[in-house]
């Protein structure tokens, strides 16, 4: 027992939470070395290891109400840490309207961030440690191309805001850009609808079975026990967003950094890296079809569930967010869509495949590290 305290985890970034808190007040106090950059690195630390207490608790919940609720479970709060850093980012606009362009903007680039980084970093990253033993490692085809179907559907829903914005004659009003939004997001939200229908019920045999088979023998969480740590995680990762937001601003001009590298790189990372262990681990385990589906089936759900709901959230709360994303932001998208679609379109991968992907999502941080960056021109 007294080894695996000592463990490398996760969990010992759980020490940031205090010191996340403590730092914020020192810095409400005007204590000198207390300043915005430490208190985003804290929170941003302190998210990691929450966001992944948050999804052990769900997988573990899910497991105990049943296969089909378990998995509408598992699909709606899958990506629960980065819908409630972006609901607080749109809330933040609402008290500091200043900032309103800017926080719009890190929302969108952490949604478009969290699709990028799941299907180029996360499974790049998976498919190395799953080759790195093996010559070829095989998943099953008919998944694959389910999932990458959908986000090139995705990707569709991208183009598309940017497109009219373009295209149309004339310069189109907010109205304008405000219909097709709330169009695009109840459709997303229908075909996310569909595709739980898909592969919870009717197709659940073919693309659900590995992943309840592979994690069924750890579930042993109580229901009581799931819903508490559920609601503690939660809750700390209300607060430590609510640090980050307030942050953010500050760090990102002391650390040269503009707000959509903040948004695709920073931002989706923390909210994801709990998740991108276990897509790791299970590829090197040789389970290539449950590390496919937690970095494919990650993105389809920010892409069609999360990105909808944050942009009629906005309307509720009164700070409206277009889905007319960045023209980098949508090229990376589609760029990102289609190498993955030629990498698993074979059924099969290999470790150099796994670097052609991560060198993608190097190429495109570069990108959005030096473009809209006043620092870096």
């Amino acid at each position: 027992m007294r080894k695996r305290w000592f463990r490398p985890s996760l969990n010992w970034l759980l020490v940031f939470v205090p010191v996340g808190i403590g730092l914020a007040a020192a810095r409400h106090f005007g204590v000198p070395w207390a300043s915005s950059t430490v208190v985003f690195i804290a929170s941003c630390l302190a998210i990691v290891p929450l966001a992944g207490w948050m999804g052990t608790a769900t997988e573990h919940l899910a497991e105990k109400i049943g296969e089909g609720a378990g998995g509408l479970l598992n699909a709606t709060f899958g990506n629960a840490a980065e819908l409630i850093i972006a609901v607080l980012f749109l809330l933040d606009a609402v008290h500091h309207p200043a900032r309103a362009r800017y926080d719009q903007d890190i929302v969108k680039a952490s949604l478009t961030g969290s699709i990028i980084g799941n299907i180029l970093f996360v499974l790049g990253v998976s498919l190395v440690a799953g080759g790195l033993r093996r010559p070829i490692q095989r998943f099953n085809l008919t998944d694959a191309r389910t999932g990458t179907a959908m986000l090139s559907l995705a990707a569709i829903s991208l183009v598309v805001p940017a497109g009219f914005v373009m295209l149309r004659a004339g310069q189109p009003t907010a109205r304008h850009i405000t219909d097709v939004t709330l169009a695009i997001s109840f459709l997303l939200l229908l075909l996310y609808g569909f595709y739980l229908l898909f592969s919870l019920r009717t197709h659940r045999d073919i693309l659900a079975g590995v992943a309840h088979g592979a994690e069924a023998k750890e579930m042993t969480w109580t229901v009581a026990r799931s819903i508490t740590v559920l609601a503690v995680a939660t809750a700390f990762v209300a607060v430590m967003s609510e640090l980050l937001v307030n942050s953010v601003e500050e760090a990102s001009h002391a650390l040269g950094m503009s707000q959509l590298f903040i948004g695709v790189v920073i931002v989706a990372i923390i909210g994801n890296a709990a998740e991108h262990g276990t897509a790791v681990l299970m590829a090197a385990q040789n389970r290539m079809d449950l590390a496919i589906k937690i970095a494919v089936g990650s993105s389809t759900q920010i892409a069609l569930f999360v990105a909808p709901i944050v942009a009629l959230a906005s309307f509720l709360i009164g700070q409206p967010m277009q889905l007319d994303f960045h023209a980098s932001e949508v090229l990376a998208v589609v760029l990102s869509v289609a190498i993955v679609g030629q990498i698993l379109g074979d059924g099969e991968s290999n470790w150099l495949e796994g670097v052609q992907l991560l060198t993608v999502y190097g190429i495109l941080c570069v990108l959005f590290y030096f473009l809209d960056n006043p620092a870096r021109q």
